[in-house]
Formats: C-alpha cells, structure tokens, sequence
C-alpha cells in the first residue's frame, strides 16, 4: 500500500509548477512518487504476465524492432486506486484539463536488447491542423519498472514541440534548436506528458528489457478507439461514483483469459 507520506509530500506550489511545465515543456516529471515495494510488484507481475502473452497470437503488439506493447489486465498488482487515480496525478491533470476527463489506457512499452531508435513521432493527431495550437487534451503517464539509464532504451521527447507544427519541431530537432533529451528515471519517478510532443524509444543495449508504464487520460469528449480498459462487475461496482466517471470502460463479468492487441499503428 502507497504510504500518504508520498502523497502529502508535494505542496499545492509543486503541483502548480508541476503543471505550468507541462503546458510549457509538454512534460513534467515528478520524483519518487511511487513506492519500491509497489514497483517490485509490478515487475514481478509484469514478467509474468508478458511471456504469458508472447505465446498467444497477437498477445504483443509490436513497436519496430525488438520493442513491444500489451494492454495490462485489470487485476491486482495493476488494478490499484493509488496509482490510476493517485491524487498528485489527479491534482496535475485538474490543473490542466479544466473539464471531466477520463482514464482510457493502462498499458506497457517495453523494448528488449537489439531495439532500435524509433521513427520520432507523436502518439495523437492535433485536433484540428498543426498549425492551431490548443490546449492540452490528452495525455500520458509513464513510470518505469526497472531504473532507466543511458544504456537499456531511455525514453527521449524534444521540449515544447507539442506547440510547433510537426515538421517545424523536426526540423528544429534536425538543426539542434532543439535537443532530443533521454530521460533518466529511478523505479518511483513519474512522468507526464503530452503525446503531442515529439518523442522516441531509443536502443536498449543492456541484455535486460526495460518496461515502462503508460496510463492514458483524456478529455471526455475525446474519441479514443485504439486503446480500450475491461474492468470486472465486482471491482466496478466497489468504486466510488467518481472514479466510476473517470474510467472509460467495458465492464463485464469475468475478464477475458486471453486479448488480441489492436494498439497497431500509434505513430503520427
């Protein structure tokens, strides 16, 4: 169980900076939100739970080389209010979103060694062209289940290219304007960010995968049909009114044995 000391140790301020950065940069990060022992769960389920998949057809989804994404279940470890719904998280995504927003993902990229960069991208198209830029209407959470250092596929997002023109940003990365940044992070940290920023995987040189966390949240008007949640009645019916709102989610009575990935093309 997260500890409320994690929790009460960020100020009304921090949350405000936390959220002025990531309207600015596209991306804020905050330092060990999360607790080790509920990383270490994760990892352990997670490992499981993957070469699970790797033997079901279209349990993986691929990302290029040697680099996979998979919908996590909705059963514990990952089924856990204290980090869907964790209120440092909330308290940010209030500050930016404005209106109701809605949970729509919780998933897993995870590249192994011989993973290569990938095509810089972004993850959602602009509402309307590229050259309106808008408020933030979508966006992901991402905490890593194993450190994350120069070696084993860094994530790396160019700041502030979620307010350019696409091929602006990629020119400005091409010309070095604007630096490519890897993002070093320890098993707690948390980052949130705008998939409209441009961003890549990078190699993972290491002979260890390096899994990281995404939680998709977005406005409720938001048409999201690539990424889905399947909560159980039990657990639904458990949760509070509000929560209820938040998840955009099939509820049925016992989940799936198996799921086919349709998370295929998620680069714009």
């Amino acid at each position: 169980m997260q500890s409320i000391d994690n929790i009460t140790k960020y100020s009304a301020t921090d949350i405000d900076n936390f959220a002025q950065e990531l309207n600015r940069d596209g991306i804020c990060v905050i330092p060990h939100l999360f607790e080790q022992n509920l990383i270490e769960e994760w990892l352990e389920a997670f490992k499981n739970l993957f070469y699970t998949r790797q033997n079901q057809p279209g349990g993986l989804a691929p990302r290029e080389v040697s680099r996979y994404y998979l919908t996590l279940p909705w059963i514990s470890p990952f089924a856990n209010e204290w980090d869907f719904a964790n209120p440092v998280i909330m308290e940010i995504l209030q500050r930016v979103f404005y209106q109701e927003y809605v949970m729509v993902q919780l998933g897993v990229d995870v590249p192994f060694p011989g993973s290569d960069y990938q095509e810089t991208h972004r993850d959602f198209r602009p509402l309307f062209c590229d050259r309106i830029v808008t408020p933030l209407y979508a966006l992901a959470v991402n905490f890593p289940l194993v450190e994350v250092t120069p070696d084993n596929g860094p994530f790396q997002m160019a700041r502030g290219t979620h307010l350019l023109p696409r091929e602006v940003g990629l020119q400005k990365i091409a010309s070095g304007e604007i630096p490519m940044e890897s993002f070093y992070m320890q098993p707690g940290d948390v980052i949130v960010r705008s998939p409209l920023a441009l961003h890549r995987g990078s190699p993972n040189q290491t002979n260890q995968p390096r899994p990281m966390v995404v939680m998709g949240y977005a406005m409720h008007w938001l048409h999201t049909p690539k990424v889905d949640l399947t909560l159980p009645q039990d657990y639904y019916d458990n949760l509070s009114a509000e929560l209820r709102q938040m998840l955009r989610c099939e509820v049925v009575e016992q989940l799936p044995h198996e799921k086919v990935e349709t998370y295929i093309n998620f680069k714009y």
